[in-house]
């Protein structure tokens, strides 16, 4: 999506996060129903308050609220502030 290499299902730490893009050091968790449960909240609050530590940041997105063109509204923005731009053609230093 949108150009960039993401992981589904990968390790970070103590964690197995859902998506994640270390390019964009991006993490995307898609949460259903149960994280809506008080315990499970808390617990989600403190390994997002981890990964943000560790430089990440964090999208919580609801089973519910999810569709292609939502997911890329969402992270598209985010991604590019992110990257760096492209160097034009005739731009940049010679070897």
């Amino acid at each position: 999506m949108l150009g960039l290499k993401w992981r589904r299902q990968h390790p970070i730490g103590p964690f197995v996060v859902d998506f994640c893009c270390a390019e964009a050091r991006v993490i995307v968790e898609i949460d259903g129903s149960v994280h809506l449960k008080p315990d499970k909240a808390a617990y989600d609050n403190a390994r997002t308050a981890w990964l943000e530590a560790q430089g990440w940041r964090v999208l919580r997105i609801r089973n519910n609220d999810i569709d292609r063109d939502r997911l890329r509204a969402i992270i598209e923005p985010m991604t590019r502030r992110m990257r760096p731009p492209s160097p034009h053609r005739g731009e940049g230093e010679r070897g």
